[in-house]
């Protein structure tokens, strides 16, 4: 299955250069040039080709995450996130430019050496990076934990754009590959369930967004909870909200008080809804549901339906190149509900009828 599996995450990973930003050249070379230019054209200048190929991918990832779910006691967990995880890496992220945004915040520290807190990326026009930045007029908008975290890749990156774009590519691999680890060590299914998501690759590893820091660490903070480490447990889970505050329910969650972190649940539902329409609605945002995988795997499992159509809810960006198609964002994200509800209750019925 995993030579029809890896072809699925080389197209993801082909495609994700066809938005790439026109501004930028991570690489001079030829070879690179010959590469990029024609997806660029693609990507640009044939959006509705462009936007089949990209619904199409999601399709059949979602497919191939049902099928490991389903079958997850005859295939190699760690082959799969090998995969997986190598193609993302080197992916760009193409439906978000948050990535350069964390990039230029850890700069202003490591390289200018000013506080990203008191100061904001547009306070340096002049340098090259911050073409590549969106929300240059806003100071730092994440938590105490993760800026510590992003100056490791930044030192390391050693000025150079390309090394920062991989570095931070890979932070966020580690915390991947550790979520696995700890998933797998309670139970193998919840490791495949996070593994395979296609939320989670497209969202957590092309796009790179720290949420799934959050998440991981989440998932520690319940681990150590269920070996009775509690005060440990705490720092994990405070650590979790110091990522971006998304996660927040996560540090009142209690052991075998199983209502009681039903109700956080819920909560952690509902800030993600509410910021979701009163705001604009992030698909990445969703990505916070999966801190309570250990605790409700079947509920978040039930809904990959849902969180794929979150994926193709960015059709108005692909199709036509900007976001004011609201209307259609919104209706593709509604029919993905209906249509996951409605194929619940019709399984629930064909079980009840046989």
């Amino acid at each position: 299955m995993l030579i029809f599996f890896a072809p699925v995450l080389v197209g993801l990973f082909v495609y994700s250069y066809a938005l790439i930003d026109p501004n930028l050249t991570l690489i001079n070379h030829p070879l690179w040039v010959s590469f990029r230019d024609p997806l660029v054209y693609f990507g640009y200048y044939q959006r509705q080709t462009s936007t089949i190929v990209y619904i199409l991918l999601l399709f059949l990832l979602f497919l191939f995450h049902w099928h490991f779910v389903k079958n997850y006691k005859r295939h190699s967990l760690w082959k799969i996130i090998g995969i997986i995880s190598f193609f993302s890496v080197l992916s760009y992220p193409f439906l978000s430019h948050d990535l350069f945004n964390y990039i230029f915040d850890a700069k202003i520290l490591t390289f200018y050496g000013d506080n990203p807190y008191t100061h904001i990326p547009g306070s340096y026009p002049n340098d090259e990076w911050i073409r590549f930045m969106h929300w240059t007029h806003r100071s730092y908008p994440y938590g105490p934990v993760f800026l510590p975290l992003t100056l490791v890749p930044s030192f390391l990156g050693f000025g150079k754009f390309i090394l920062n774009f991989l570095f931070f590519k890979l932070l966020n691999f580690i915390f991947y590959g550790l979520g696995v680890y700890i998933l797998n060590k309670m139970d193998k299914k919840w490791a495949m369930i996070f593994a395979t998501s296609p939320l989670i690759i497209v969202e957590g590893l092309m796009n790179a967004h720290n949420d799934l820091i959050g998440v991981v660490l989440a998932f520690i903070g319940i681990y150590l909870l269920s070996r009775s480490k509690t005060m440990y447990s705490r720092i994990f889970f405070l650590a979790s909200v110091g990522i971006k505050y998304l996660t927040l329910p996560v540090l009142f969650l209690g052991d075998k008080t199983i209502k009681w972190n039903k109700l956080l649940f819920m909560i952690q539902i509902g800030i993600v809804l509410y910021l979701s329409f009163t705001s604009d609605l992030r698909p990445w945002y969703f990505l916070t549901i999966f801190a309570f995988l250990p605790l409700f795997p079947k509920q978040i499992h039930n809904f990959s339906f849902f969180f794929t159509g979150l994926l193709i809810s960015y059709y108005p960006f692909i199709r036509f190149g900007n976001w004011e198609q609201m209307s259609i964002k919104y209706s593709i994200v509604y029919v993905a509900f209906g249509l996951n509800i409605a194929y619940l209750l019709a399984r629930k019925y064909y079980f009840v009828k046989k």
